[in-house]
């Protein structure tokens, strides 16, 4: 009659820990998250400003005109990149 398969130990079980240079390898999370706020309410509000300039007085203004319709873009483009940075924030 044929043995049994032995069972393995806890010792040959125990699968090898990570090494150092794998810990070393690892990014941290930056631990300071101060600028967000103010880089937010700061690229939030140009976005706003560009648009309020541009409905009020972008007729008058060379480089609007010459952008056209694109300012409409570039303001909001400002306003969700606000909100792109606002995700950072913990």
């Amino acid at each position: 009659m044929p043995e049994s398969k032995v069972r393995k130990t806890a010792a040959t079980k125990k699968k090898p820990s990570t090494t150092s240079v794998e810990k070393s390898r690892r990014i941290k999370a930056p631990t300071s998250r101060r600028w967000v706020p103010p880089a937010f309410i700061t690229v939030g509000l140009l976005g706003v400003m560009w648009l309020i300039v541009f409905y009020i007085a972008g007729s008058q203004i060379p480089f609007m005109v010459a952008l056209g319709n694109w300012n409409v873009l570039i303001g909001m483009g400002g306003m969700a990149a606000a909100f792109g940075i606002a995700t950072l924030w913990k």
